[in-house]
């Protein structure tokens, strides 16, 4: 979900299209039986963006990848632990700078797991660790398929949030279930996958797209943008990026006096540090049902343009700084 990573001289287009779908909900929501077929139709175009990633990842890969079970462990702790740890203190900021709605939000974020194509495009700029990127984010995406509803179960029970099993389930049908028939599947078409990336773009970009429409237009339908205050807003957006230079801060030194090298260490950076939209918002549909939910969806879209943005400068910035690798033979 990168545009040319290193070139931050023009505006992405994905954010530029997130902003404008985000408009035309505004203008044109969609409601009744049209709300309903644009709702089916996000869910149908996220499960096949997560058979594509099934057919996409290597199954010998993931299981050789899986040998480097400290640098995983790490990242995962990151993403499961450290970031939700973070939420949780973010509580203190209710009701003085972030209204209720907004701290669900960003509580939710932090609850989230890890991007899996922004992770790795980033680590594979700033020329660390593949291989260690791909299994790590591959990883945390699958967990957090049933981590992140868990998670949310043992934080927000308190928070007037309903939670059920048949959430878990809805869930484990949208995105495990494709992704397991795409890894049965790899060995038909998993090359014609890897080798053709912009139907795999197309789809990611595209079903997130219709999942911010109908999100926001559910918002607009409940009257909820009256809530959001520009104060508010601004507010908002200072506690995305402290939260992310808190957690880079973490990830980047962490590393470092746990005794990575250059190569993991970028990996710990960027998979530990970022959060998936594709998997955060469809989930946030299921679990939230009654909620506000376009209040609680803001943090992540805020979160994830901040992440792409900084990330990026980061990750070119290390290009060319890395360490050199040594010649062989």
């Amino acid at each position: 979900m990168l545009s040319k990573i290193p070139g931050l001289g023009r505006l992405d287009p994905f954010l530029v299209a997130i902003l404008l779908t985000v408009g035309f909900a505004a203008l044109a929501p969609a409601d009744g039986i049209a709300l309903t077929t644009v709702a089916w139709a996000a869910k149908i175009a996220i499960g096949l963006l997560f058979f594509l990633y099934g057919a996409r990842l290597s199954t010998q890969e993931a299981i050789d990848g899986l040998k480097h079970w400290r640098l995983h462990l790490t990242i995962l702790a990151t993403t499961f632990v450290v970031f939700p740890l973070l939420g949780l203190a973010a509580k203190v900021l209710v009701p003085s700078v972030l209204s209720e709605p907004l701290y669900l939000g960003v509580l939710y974020l932090c609850l989230l797991p890890s991007t899996v194509q922004s992770a790795i495009a980033l680590v594979s700029v700033a020329r660390g660790n593949i291989s260690g990127a791909v299994v790590s984010a591959s990883a945390s995406s699958m967990l957090g398929i049933v981590v992140t509803p868990l998670l949310v179960a043992l934080t927000m029970s308190t928070q007037g949030v309903t939670f059920s099993g048949s959430a878990v389930l809805d869930i484990v049908l949208m995105l495990l279930v494709p992704f397991l028939a795409g890894q049965v599947l790899r060995r038909w078409i998993g090359g014609w996958v890897t080798e053709h990336g912009k139907p795999l773009k197309l789809v990611d970009r595209g079903s997130i797209l219709l999942v911010v429409y109908v999100a926001f237009s559910r918002g607009m339908n409940e009257g909820i943008w009256s809530m959001l205050s520009p104060a508010r807003l601004a507010a908002l957006v200072g506690v995305c990026a402290v939260l992310l230079a808190i957690v880079l801060a973490v990830t980047w030194y962490g590393s470092r006096k746990l005794g990575f090298g250059y190569e993991d260490r970028a990996a710990i950076l960027f998979c530990g540090s970022t959060k998936s939209l594709a998997t955060g918002l469809p989930m946030a549909t299921v679990l939230f049902p009654g909620q506000p939910i376009g209040l609680i969806v803001l943090p992540l879209m805020l979160f994830h343009q901040m992440q792409l943005l900084v990330c990026a400068a980061v990750a070119a910035r290390m290009a060319k700084q890395a360490p050199v690798p040594a010649p062989v033979g």
